[in-house]
């Protein structure tokens, strides 16, 4: 049983889609979503700097875009289910056939749009707490008035808030954390300061004429195959100030018997978290075309079986 994930922000480091744009028609193919969403993709795949892909109106369309692409030159393949962790759920819609790659294309601008400007009402942030009992560290995020905005799973948890109550949590790290890890990200997303982006991400959406998806969708809310494309976008919207329950997902990829999970690029982050929850699980992340080979047998054999 093969599982197809999508990262989510964070991911991207700068020139990462340099390799992919080398493959027949990616370049095309890249510059016509660039022209249909008013973003050169190109330039900040290729040539922008780390600072310019952290900002969230950039990276939100990037990594689409990078997931997209990178399953296109996989060829025709038929995942039995699939994911996204935050922005990636969006990548996981057009996989399923929920949306378009235009209209997931579309729907992403506006959402890293009105989170940026959510975010800059406030200085916020988030940070990766490594190890520890999640109970714990979840009841001291709320003594320090943070949100466990992302519960990963594997032992990790994201607390998201201001600045200010990011950096006493550096001070004062729940018993038995390892080390906290400030993320590349550009705001306290999936908590209630996103709230002014739901609205405005809610009025984008319709717009939208989403299909029922075609294969097992499993939504990042709370770990639960969904199978109707409205109830989908409604989760889309509504994610952007909810936390991301992926440890539920992969309960629920090991329930529907998982054997094998491939992260569109740029993988690594939900391949690592994988290796830890879902041992005995095949993974794979698509870094760069380099990868595809190795990809394409996972895919094989799954499909054979």
């Amino acid at each position: 049983m093969l599982v197809l994930v999508a990262p989510g922000q964070g991911a991207q480091t700068p020139g990462f889609l340099t390799p992919w744009l080398e493959l027949p028609g990616a370049a095309d193919r890249v510059a016509a979503w660039s022209d249909a969403i008013g973003l050169d993709l190109v330039h900040y795949g290729t040539q922008a700097d780390a600072e310019a892909i952290r900002d969230t109106a950039v990276a939100q369309p990037l990594l689409v875009a990078a997931g997209l692409l990178s399953v296109a030159a996989l060829g025709d393949i038929a995942p039995d289910a699939v994911a996204g962790h935050s922005v990636g759920e969006i990548t996981a819609a057009a996989f399923a056939g929920v949306l378009s790659d235009t209209a997931a294309l579309a729907l992403v601008r506006r959402r890293g749009l009105a989170m940026a400007e959510a975010a800059a009402i406030t200085e916020t942030g988030m940070s990766a707490l490594l190890g520890g009992d999640p109970a714990v560290s979840v009841a001291h995020l709320e003594k320090l008035g943070l949100t466990p905005a992302n519960v990963n799973g594997a032992g990790q948890i994201v607390a998201a808030g201001t600045m200010e109550q990011l950096a006493a949590l550096s001070e004062d790290k729940p018993e038995g954390v390892r080390k906290v890890v400030p993320l590349k990200v550009a705001g306290a997303f999936h908590t209630s300061h996103m709230a002014p982006a739901v609205d405005k991400l809610a009025e984008a959406a319709k717009a939208l004429t989403p299909a029922d998806p075609k294969i097992t969708y499993v939504s990042n809310k709370d770990g639960r195959s969904v199978s109707s494309g409205a109830e989908i976008v409604e989760r889309l919207v509504g994610q952007v100030a909810n936390p991301v329950r992926w440890d539920l997902c992969m309960e629920t990829f090991t329930q529907l018997g998982a054997t094998a999970l491939v992260e569109v690029c740029p993988g690594g982050t939900l391949t690592g978290l994988a290796k830890r929850a879902m041992p005995g699980v095949r993974t794979l992340a698509l870094k760069t075309p380099d990868d595809l080979d190795a990809a394409r047998e996972v895919i094989a054999e799954h499909a054979n079986a």
